[in-house]
Parts: C-alpha cells; structure tokens; sequence
C-alpha cells in the first residue's frame, strides 16, 4: 500500500473512532451537544499529527478511547473534553492557559490535574511486589532496600493524588479511564514494562476505582492486570473456568429463571433478573484467601434483581428467602446504611437449585447506576436535576462523599503518617461499623475497639476500656465485622496501656498512643536528660554556664529538634546520645571526647579481638576504617606492604578492589570477638522526614539495649532525611535484629553501613 493510502486508511480509522464516541454521547447523554466535543477532539488532532503509539495507532487514538470509555460512563461534558485533550499539555508543548482561553477554565482545570498526575502510577506504591512475579531474589536486604527507597516520593503523589480527588473527583475519573485504555493496549509493550504496569494497575488503580464506586472499571482493570502480572495463574484460571462454563451456566439459568417466575407470581412482574460471572481475579483471589481449590468455589455467578423502589427491594428480599434458605452470616443491608462511595444494595447468600450457594445482589434501578458508575453517576444526576436543587443535592453529595473519602487522610502531620493512613484506609480491605446513631465509619479489616475510639476522638481513645459491639460487651483488643454497631466504653481514670500499641492496627491509634506515652513522661525526661547532660559536661570539664538555653536552641535545630526542651526529653527517653549535644557544643573538642567516651563505656578494640589465619591464631591485625568489620562479619584480610594485616568485609570496594589487582595480597580469615563487647558501627538511615522521626527511631535503639554515640541529622528537599548514627552493637545478630525491627518502621527508606576511603589509605 502507497504512503498516501496508509494515510487515508488512518485518517478513516480515526474519523470512525470519533463517530463511535458522538453515538456513545448521544446514546448514554443526549443532552450533551456535540459541537464543543467535535472542537476539542480537531485541536487534539492538530497537536497530535504525526505522533504514534507504539501499538503503530495513531497518539489520537488513545485520547480518542479514553473519551470513549467516558461517556460510556456517562459523564459530563466537560469531563469528555478533558479526555480528548489529557495529553496535549505534556506530550505536545502546549500551555494550560491555552486551553482555557479556547476552552474554558473548567476543562483546563481538568486537564492540568490529569497532567500534575502523569507520574502516579510509578510513584505510588511501585515495586512493593514485583519479586512476587519474579525469579527469587538473590538479595533480599536490597531488594527490602529498593523497595522502600522513594517513600517520601509516593507519599508526596498521593498526597496531591488525593488532594486533586478533593478538588474534583473527575481528574481521578480521567486518569482511571486513561489507565484502563492503557492496560488493553498493553500487548505492545515490552514484558518488563508490562508486569510493572500490571503490577502499579493491581495496587493502586484498581483499589482507587473500587474506592470511588466504578465497578465495571475496577473487573476490567482486576482482570488485566492479573493476565500481564501473573500469565501462568490467569491462563490456569482461566482455562477452568472455560472448562466448566457450561455447566455453571446452565445452574445460574436455573437459578435466574426460578426467581424471575416466583417474583412474577408475587406481587414484582417488572423484575429484572440476570446472572453475572465472577470476573476471573475475583475467583483468583478468592482461591488464595480461603486456599480453596477451583472445584470447591460454587458461587461463581451472582445473580442480581433490579427493581424500581427501596420497599421493592425489601419485597424480594422476602421472596427469596421464601423459595431459598439463606445462609447465616452472609447477609449484609447496603441500602439501609450506604458504603461510603455511596453503593447500595442487599447482599445475600442463599443455597439454590441442587443445594448449591447462591450469591444475590437486589437494587433499585437507581442504585445499580451507582454501583455500575460510583461517583461518576453523579455528574449525569446534576446535569439531568433541574434548577437550584439540583445544584445543591450534587454539591451536598459531593461534600459527603469527599468527606468520607479523602479528608480524614489529608489531616495526616506528615508523609510517613500519611502514607500509612491512605496505605490502611484507601488500599486495604475494610470493614464497615456503625456508631449508635447510625454514622457509617471505615477501617482496614482487624481493626479493633483501640482503632475505633481513637478514630472518634483522642480522648475517647485514651480513657477507652472496651465497647459495647451490637449490645454486647468486648474488651479492647476485639475485632469488628462488617455492619457492627459500636459504643465505646470510657472511665475518666483510665489511661493506655503499652501493649496498646500491640492491639492497635491502624497507624492513626498507634500514633495517639505513643504521643500520649510522650506526653505523660515528658517532665520526667526533661529532668533526666538536663540531669545527664550536665552531668557529662562535667566530667569533660565543660562549664555549666555552657548549657545555657539559648546555647542548646541553634543544637537542637540541628538535631530536628523544635526546641532546647525537646532536646532534654530526647537525651531523658534516651534517643539521643549526649556526645552528639557536647560534640556540637564545642566542637575543638570533639577527637578527645570521642576517645574518653569510648574509654568510659568499656568499648572493645582491635588488641581484645581474635584473628586466625589457617592453623595461626590471634593474629596481629588492624581494622580498617572504611568499613569497620564486627565480628560474625564475612571478611578478608589484607597483606599491606609494611607487613601488617588489614582487616575488610567482603563486600568493601576496597576489599573488592584489592581482590581484583593483588590476589595474592587477600586471604581468607576467621574474626570473633569476646562474651560482653561492643563495637562503634556507622549506619546511614534514610526515612521519610517529619516531626519526631528522631525520636521515634530512638525508641527502637533503645528498645533493642543499643546505645546511640554519634547522631546527625540532614534534611533533604524531597521531604526525606538522613540520620548518619554511630551505635554500640556486640555482633552481627544483634545488628541484624535492629535493622529488621527498624524497617517495620513504615517511615524508613534504607539502611546501610556507610563505606568510604580510597584503596591505598584502606590498605596501609
């Protein structure tokens, strides 16, 4: 074919794909004219002339695609303009301020937040399984390391993530429909990229159309992500299902032909009943969950009543229980008490035809529109209302919903609370409670009463005992189920308990303990770190006059410390090391305090440890400041040209250095230490940065019997920091527990023991 007749064919090709989204506009909203779309969708053209996918389709397919699966969802004009100019802004240089003179600022306003969101799905959450779809990993630390690496970074894009769904809940709806058409075009791409995707899909989409109610979104983008990420389970799952379908479907038109007949016959002739299949990550996940083989899963298909009134629904409700025995427990009433992306429906399971379960959804008309289009049905509602009640319905809807959904984890104080808090309460599953006057209230499944109360208030949380769950009394450490009803039990004297923060599971409770703990101690901890630290200024014969307040401010500063007081609390609560006040205070003394203190504490050196080379024992040696090996260490040593040993870890460049260029100076040594001896070690730790990180990470030092001797703090523009410590640690075990009980810290980016120093000053 001539240059000139692939042309023509690509331009037909487009020209049919904007014809398919008029008749998708006119067909699902006919009251949208189609004027302002067939101008939005020529200046997209125009910008994206000559611009290809790597699929070979023209850039204005994709655009194109994601304004079709829009208005497929029924959504406002503006929203379908968007779409068709999502891209223009990045992919084609053209200002925002642009598309507001010609298109005015709602749709600019769009288009800038999908834009400001381009890079979410490989920020948010990226990574956190991709050894699940790999080969195993060699190593493991780094793998941990890797993952945890941009924290900061994925906290920062939900945050404006969430921020953008606050604002307008459309840019969120764009950017779904945008990955979707994504994920079925797919195939194009290379496999590393799409397992990342499907992977980034999995996480973060799915669980965000799940969120905000478009379920038809959240099956299609389930069930991509689940055949690119995981190709050997969808193709097994996928070829049991084709296996068994027919037999499944004949039970399910059973099923659906007994209840339309019976709803018929009493009293609801315009029922509408069908049967849904399960899409095949559901039937996936369920296998997984409740390790259940394919062949013991019966409710594969739901069936679903659509009637016209809520007292309808309740009618069938009866009708079904009349002619099905419904299994206790799976019952659950959405249209009482609403989920909080507004779905309703009553859920129920029943044992049907051939003693077999049955899963029956029942909704009003209006109520399926919902469950199918979440909170894009909305935007059709307001635009189909009529005058000012309309308006202020939708605008009241709306500031629910947002309320519900994003505003509890915006109040987050920093990104690694709210990185934890969205994590628990957006990507997790949930369970449903009630207060006593019916106000419906989120938390990830296994929260307990301790989650709940602090969820109220830090009051009811703090002077909580137990609650009275549908009537009857739990203790603190219950956990909920979906629909419970909860009334928390408060006694003014009562206060938390530590293994409180063993009981809670939500970041938000954990945090209100461990605040109130430091509260409750902070006089005690003044007084005990101004104590101490006077204390060892005197034995460094520092005048007291040194310690003045106005002194310890600019060092506490330094320290991401707000204040001098702050700064007696760390030293009392001990996660501060009081070197790290007195080296800063007068620094021209820092190399002789650094070798008292070493004296003082009893701190091993190199004469009270062993080395054996082969049959020789205790070895002359040195250990070499570029990596400081400890005992239980794997190490080489060094033959220098002065004739000493240097000691190496193995996985030191120098180390690596020597054994590439001197082989036959590197042999292989035993290195030990004696019972009771502890050893400086360096470590570099990067977290997210906020408020009282220094403290809390000293809580763990402590926890673990480690003694902080060095601390200094950067903070970086990312809104991460760094804490390069030196630590007391007796061996490789005991530095290895403090390292994983540190990484359960949500907030820590890495960990590493810093080396330095070039080859030869290693090796002298």
């Amino acid at each position: 074919m001539s240059r000139q007749g692939k042309a023509i064919r690509t331009k037909a090709s487009t020209e049919e794909q904007f014809e398919n989204l008029l008749q998708a506009v006119a067909e699902h909203r006919p009251d949208i004219p189609h004027e302002r779309i067939r101008a939005a969708f020529q200046f997209a053209e125009e910008k994206h002339r000559g611009q290809i996918r790597k699929s070979g389709d023209p850039f204005i397919s994709h655009p194109l695609a994601v304004a079709l699966i829009l208005a497929e969802t029924q959504m406002d004009e503006a929203t379908i303009m968007a779409a068709l100019l999502h891209d223009v802004v990045e992919d084609c240089n053209v200002p925002v301020e642009q598309i507001a003179e010609k298109f005015g600022d709602e749709v600019a306003s769009l288009v800038d937040g999908v834009t400001s969101l381009k890079s979410i799905g490989r920020d948010v959450f990226s990574g956190e399984r991709i050894a699940e779809a790999s080969a195993p990993d060699p190593d493991p630390a780094a793998t941990r390391t890797a993952r945890r690496r941009d924290v900061a970074k994925r906290a920062a894009n939900l945050r404006r993530l969430l921020m953008a769904m606050a604002r307008d809940l459309r840019v969120v709806i764009i950017k779904l429909a945008d990955r979707l058409h994504n994920m079925r075009t797919l195939w194009a791409m290379s496999p590393d990229h799409q397992v990342r995707t499907a992977l980034e899909t999995e996480q973060v989409f799915a669980p965000l159309a799940h969120r905000v109610g478009i379920w038809h979104m959240k099956a299609e983008l389930e069930d991509l992500a689940f055949r690119y990420a995981y190709p050997e389970e969808y193709e097994r799952v996928a070829q049991l299902v084709a296996q068994t379908r027919a037999d499944r479907q004949s039970e399910v038109d059973e099923a659906v032909r007994i209840l339309k007949e019976t709803l018929r016959r009493d009293g609801l002739p315009d029922a509408h009943v069908t049967g849904r299949p399960k899409h095949l990550y559901s039937i996936y996940q369920k296998m997984q969950q409740q390790q259940l083989d394919y062949e013991d899963i019966y409710d594969l298909v739901a069936v679903r009543v659509i009637v016209h009134t809520r007292q309808q629904c309740y009618q069938a409700l009866g009708i079904l229980s009349a002619i099905w025995t419904p299994i206790p427990t799976m019952y659950s009433d959405y249209i009482a008490r609403s989920k909080t992306n507004l779905y309703q429906s009553i859920h129920i399971k029943v044992i049907g035809p051939h003693n077999k379960p049955v899963e029956v959804q029942i909704r009003t008309w209006d109520m399926h529109r919902t469950a199918e289009f979440g909170v894009a049905a909305h935007w059709a509602y307001k635009e189909h209302g009529e005058g000012a009640r309309a308006q202020e319905q939708f605008d009241e809807r709306m500031s629910w919903l947002r309320r519900q959904l994003f505003e509890w984890p915006l109040d987050a104080p920093d990104s690694g609370t709210f990185l934890r808090q969205v994590a628990q309460n957006l990507f997790s599953d949930q369970v449903f409670v009630f207060t006593p006057k019916g106000d419906v209230m989120d938390l990830p499944a296994g929260a307990t009463v301790i989650d709940f109360a602090y969820r109220i208030h830090s009051d009811v949380g703090d002077h909580a005992i137990g609650a009275r769950v549908n009537g009857r009394f739990v203790r603190l450490a219950h956990s909920f189920k979906n629909g419970d009803v909860v009334e928390v039990i408060t006694r003014a004297n009562s206060t938390p308990g530590r293994d409180w923060l063993s009981l809670a599971r939500t970041a938000h409770a954990r945090s209100k303990i461990k605040a109130y703990f430091r509260r409750v101690m902070m006089a005690e901890n003044i007084e005990r770190g101004r104590a101490l630290l006077q204390r060892e200024a005197e034995k460094l014969g520092i005048e007291r006059s040194a310690l003045r307040d106005e002194a310890l401010a600019p060092i506490a500063q330094t320290l991401n410390l707000p204040s001098e007081t702050e700064l007696y609390a760390a030293l009392g609560y001990g996660s501060l090391g009081v070197m790290a006040v007195l080296n800063r205070l007068t620094p021209e003394r820092r190399e002789p305090e650094r070798q008292q203190t070493t004296e003082r504490r009893g701190r091993s050196d190199d004469r009270q440890l062993r080395v054996t080379v082969g049959s020789l024992d205790n070895i002359s040696f040195k250990r070499t400041r570029c990596c400081l090996p400890i005992p239980e260490d794997d190490v080489v040593g060094y033959i220098s040209r002065s004739g000493g040993l240097a000691l190496h870890r193995t996985v030191c460049p120098n180390a690596q250095h020597f054994m590439r260029t001197e082989p036959e100076r590197v042999i292989k040594v035993a290195y030990s230490g004696n019972p009771g001896q502890v050893f400086s070690v360096p470590l570099r730790i990067k977290a997210a940065d906020r408020q009282g990180l220094l403290g809390d990470v000293g809580d763990v030092f402590a926890e673990h019997g480690v003694m902080i001797t060095k601390t200094s703090t950067q903070s970086h523009h990312d809104h991460t920091a760094t804490l390069n410590m030196s630590a007391d640690i007796r061996n490789l075990e005991h530095l290895s527990k403090l390292e994983a009980a540190l990484m359960r810290m949500p907030d820590i980016i890495s960990i590493e023991r810093p080396m330095g120093g070039s080859p030869r000053a290693a090796g002298n």
